[in-house]
């Protein structure tokens, strides 16, 4: 049984304009997104900045209301359920935010910012919480005495960690984790990949683990997907993908990988074009239409839903892009 299930996601915002305001067009972050996530299980989601992967995110975990589609947790569906029917369930759904110094609230201690969550769903005693947030700050590897201390006399680092244990406070079952390692130093990173890792094998999480660097996503997950422009282009396990890319987009990103060695000579694929407007997103397929490819026009009357083309491994059935 799958812990999470999406059909159909979409998430537009209006467009306003002229004198009145009104809704003149409205923009397609998410345009029809379906997958589902096991328990235990990671799926890493890539693409260009502005595809929607944080917008999708954000919707998963009702920070945002979807415009249509449902999205299934557990069981229960709460694509359009209210707040204080969502708030019980909350606990078993957080979020890692991309920058952990605009995610922690500066006037506040980090015992404060660690014991919220337990206020805020009436969990324990005083006593007892302020004994849970030194257990958090040891599983993230920081000592008791940062419970006192202020975010800003943290490193980056170590404030995604604070970051971290207040996403774990609660013993979620999910944890939309949005790009949690882009704003640290790369020394940094992979310890907070490791810490991840770790804390996935202990506790039974999953993750939907957003990100750029597709090198990242390899070492984390254990299916991608690929976005592009509000849509899931190419879903398959994470060595499939790798090693057998089927969507132009996704071997254009595998390409744009870095090779860490100089005198290494490989041929790439340069991107042309500009990103289609998510207002106004073109007929059939968007990558298509980017490249100017002949056969772009044929993509527009055709249905373009993702299909299985091997055992777990899912492209969207384009003429000009697979």
């Amino acid at each position: 049984m799958s812990l999470l299930t999406v059909k159909n996601l979409q998430q537009h915002f209006p467009v306003r304009g002229g004198v009145m305001r009104r809704a003149v067009a409205s923009c397609k972050a998410v345009d029809g997104v379906s997958f589902s996530l096991g328990e235990g299980e990671t799926l890493g989601l890539v693409g260009e900045s502005g595809c929607g992967k944080t917008t999708l995110g954000k919707s998963i975990v009702r920070l945002l209301k979807p415009t249509g589609g449902s999205i299934d947790f557990e069981g229960h569906d709460i694509t359009q359920a209210s707040m204080g029917s969502i708030r019980p369930l909350r606990r078993y759904m957080q979020m890692i935010f991309q920058d952990p110094a605009e995610s922690l609230n500066p006037r506040h201690t980090v015992r404060d910012i660690l014991e919220e969550p337990f206020i805020v769903q009436k969990l324990g005693t005083k006593d007892e919480r302020r004994k849970w947030v030194l257990d958090l700050l040891d599983k993230v590897g920081l000592s008791s005495a940062s419970a006192d201390r202020f975010p800003f006399e943290f490193s980056g680092g170590q404030r995604q960690r604070i970051g971290i244990a207040r996403a774990i406070a609660l013993k979620p079952k999910l944890i939309v984790c949005d790009e949690p390692v882009s704003a640290l130093d790369v020394s940094v990173q992979s310890q907070v990949l490791n810490l991840l890792l770790d804390l996935q094998r202990d506790m039974g999480l999953s993750y939907l683990f957003i990100a750029h660097g597709l090198s990242v996503v390899k070492h984390m997950s254990d299916r991608v997907a690929v976005m592009y422009l509000g849509k899931i282009v190419e879903m398959a396990p994470a060595e499939e993908l790798y090693h057998n890319p089927r969507h132009a987009y996704t071997k254009a990103l595998l390409d744009a990988i870095p090779v860490p060695d100089p005198a290494k000579r490989r041929q790439r694929q340069l991107l042309q074009g500009d990103v289609p407007s998510p207002i106004n997103p073109p007929a059939g397929c968007a990558f298509g239409h980017r490249m100017k490819h002949p056969k772009w026009e044929e993509s527009t009357k055709m249905d373009l839903s993702l299909k299985e083309v091997s055992p777990g491994h899912f492209v969207q059935p384009c003429p000009c892009c697979t």
